[in-house]
């Protein structure tokens, strides 16, 4: 009798649960750009505590401001550290962990200048006053110094001239070099190691403290990052070494524990020839053995690395298209043993070889990306930022998909279903294409600048996110595809992709969509060229015209191997740039467009999209140019994220679907 209770009681208590209404609901554009950024785990030395910058939509300041926490190694006692209204970022430990260094602007028209915080807390202080600010900055292996580089400051008659508006300037020439500067905690002054024309991009004190392996430059500008290499030097500055001289950009520096080796990422293979899949090489940091490659043949693209405190193994974040893991390479055994699993992405990681501890952000379908801790295989998180947008939110499900290009070529990619989704009902599809195109699209509730999939799927629509060819994390060959023509395999393998969708029932035929950003803009400007399948389509920062685009843009060396050589050359292979051009098929467009960029975007320019804009509004095809002031490349500011999405939201809706959108409004 009393079990009968029990049970009667117990089918009652789950009838009312099953009865309660949803209180979670759709996530809104607002919802969507009020999602924090976590980033930059940093952990003690001594493991018993992290760092990191959580950053916040601030409407009033119309951007996401970052303020540094800190926890203990389980995750309690999190407690904002930093308070500034511009915001902190870069936040490091010195090495007997009782003091936090981090960047800062504080001040009208200020530069970022390093601070120092107590642990326990208090005010921080000011450490540096350089008039160009920092660039970047790390404690010395004794906690006795910091180390920095800083772009030179103007001379006494460039700051007269700028005062007066007699500020004509040559173009691509008014840089100002970057260099290394160490500054001397007891006797509080800063001292500059490098001089000359050249640039310090980056650079590693070994843990001796004797010694500076850096990346030297003849510019700072990106378009010349390519003809960086590395150097070695007493940390006073003298005795300089080249040790690379290939042409290609070496970043991710690091020294072995016993300082005799050293480590680098390339994209490049093994003779230094570029546009490959970044990969991992190790030399001797006194050049007697040349740069060879670390790890056996694997597809996956090296996005950071570092090594084991014993000196015998390499730790490294691997992409491997959907997804990035953590890896170790044994240097003895050659045995690779991969160190976190599932569906998601590793964001930001930090390691503490004397503890053998990692600090990674984690991204999934429903977190954007809290921090975990690793330890002896044990993965634990240990922040819950982003617990809320489960607890409130009805968010989409999300899968990876396969499919067959033109050429019998396995490709994949990510559906986000549409809330509510039901087998069978076929529903608009949003297709976006990443950026890069030498990128990929991970696991990830997708939080970033151009991307709100979330918001999509609360109104309805699929969205799929292929990894077409030109991706990394797939091997070589899949992503030198583009090379000798940069629409051969790409543009097809997204079109194949959507075919895919319908033949399974999911996408609508009549209902699609396209829009991407940067390298997902050109995509877009080459599908509406191509087909006329589409309803709608969104170009973000996407070149249409790659002959003039060569030159617009701050950077060529990638462009080059995909065209086969420059436009200026002699027989020059101006068919292939002009063949890969949207414009040159432009006259067959009829998909209603929208086009956005940003003012001061130097990657792809504005003029770009106003020829695209020109010549769909000649053309008679349905068009608006949208135009962000102060914008870079990538987005930032909220109210300009807001109209983005709002614009895009309603012009999908008009053409796809037939009906009106209502503008969400910023907050007050």
């Amino acid at each position: 009798m009393k079990k009968h209770c029990l049970s009667l009681l117990f089918t009652c208590l789950l009838a009312s649960i099953l009865a309660q209404p949803e209180t979670r609901r759709a996530m809104s554009v607002v919802d969507y750009l009020n999602i924090p950024a976590l980033s930059s785990p940093q952990l003690s030395p001594q493991g018993s505590q992290f760092l990191y910058v959580l950053s916040k939509s601030d409407w009033g300041e119309n951007k996401q401001v970052g303020h540094i926490w800190r926890a203990d190694a389980d995750g309690t006692n999190a407690v904002q550290m930093t308070n500034g209204k511009e915001g902190e970022g870069s936040p490091r430990w010195s090495p007997d962990g009782k003091t936090i260094a981090f960047l800062a602007t504080r001040g009208e028209k200020a530069k970022p200048q390093i601070y120092l915080l107590n642990n326990s807390g208090g005010e921080a202080i000011q450490l540096t006053r350089q008039e160009a600010g920092i660039a970047n900055f790390s404690w010395s292996p004794d906690g006795k110094s910091i180390w920095f580089t800083a772009p030179e400051s103007d001379t006494e008659e460039e700051k007269k001239r700028k005062e007066k508006k007699d500020d004509v300037f040559p173009y691509d020439e008014n840089f100002k070099q970057r260099h290394l500067w160490q500054f001397d905690l007891s006797a509080k002054k800063a001292t500059r190691i490098t001089e000359g024309d050249f640039s310090v991009m980056s650079y590693e004190v070994s843990k001796k403290g004797d010694k500076i392996l850096f990346a030297k430059a003849p510019t700072p500008l990106f378009g010349d990052s390519y003809l960086q290499e590395i150097w070695v030097m007493d940390a006073n500055g003298t005795n300089g070494r080249q040790l690379t001289n290939n042409k290609v950009a070496e970043n991710n520096l690091r020294f072995s524990p016993d300082g005799t080796q050293i480590l680098f990422v390339c994209g490049c293979n093994a003779r230094f020839e570029s546009y490959y899949n970044d990969k991992l090489f190790t030399m001797s940091s006194d050049g007697s053995r040349s740069p060879t490659l670390a790890l056996p043949e694997i597809p996956y693209e090296i996005y950071t690395a570092e090594w084991a405190a014993d000196g015998k193994a390499l730790l490294f974040l691997a992409n491997m298209g959907l997804e990035v893991q953590l890896w170790q390479f044994d240097l003895a055994s050659k045995a690779m043993t991969q160190l976190t699993r599932g569906a998601h992405a590793v964001g930001s990681w930090h390691f503490v070889p004397e503890q053998n501890l990692h600090a990674l952000t984690i991204g999934n379908a429903v977190n954007p990306g809290d921090v975990h801790l690793l330890r002896s295989n044990a993965l634990t998180q240990v922040t819950r930022h982003y617990a809320y947008l489960q607890d409130t939110f009805l968010l989409p499900r999300q899968e990876r998909v396969v499919w067959k290009g033109k050429d019998g070529v396995e490709v994949e990619g990510l559906l986000t279903y549409p809330l509510n989704y039901e087998p069978g009902r076929q529903y608009p599809l949003v297709t976006q294409t990443h950026g890069g195109p030498a990128a990929a699209d991970h696991y990830g509730l997708g939080t970033g600048p151009t991307r709100y999939h979330p918001v999509l799927a609360a109104n309805g629509y699929a969205v799929f996110m292929p990894n077409y060819r030109g991706s990394t994390g797939y091997g070589d060959a899949f992503l030198r595809d583009m090379v000798g023509g940069y629409f051969r395999q790409s543009h097809l393998d997204v079109m194949a992709g959507i075919d895919h969708l319908i033949k399974i029932g999911v996408a609508d035929p009549n209902r699609l969509i396209k829009m991407g950003w940067s390298a997902g803009g050109h995509m877009t400007n080459k599908l509406i060229t191509f087909t006329n399948r589409f309803k709608a389509a969104s170009s973000g920062a996407g070149a249409v015209n790659w002959i003039g685009m060569y030159a617009q843009s701050d950077v060529r060396t990638y462009r080059t191997p995909w065209f086969g050589g420059t436009p200026w050359q002699e027989k020059a292979p101006i068919d292939v740039y002009w063949n890969n051009s949207p414009l040159k098929d432009i006259a067959k467009a009829k998909t209603p467009t929208l086009v956005f960029v940003g003012e001061q975007d130097v990657r792809v320019p504005l003029m770009q999209s106003v020829e695209l804009y020109r010549a769909l509004k000649s053309l008679n095809v349905p068009t608006h140019l949208y135009v962000a002031p102060r914008e870079p490349h990538g987005w930032g500011e909220l109210r300009h994220r807001l109209h983005k999405i709002n614009k895009e939201m309603g012009w999908f809706a008009k053409y796809a679907l037939e009906k009106e959108y209502t503008e969400e409004v910023a907050p007050e």
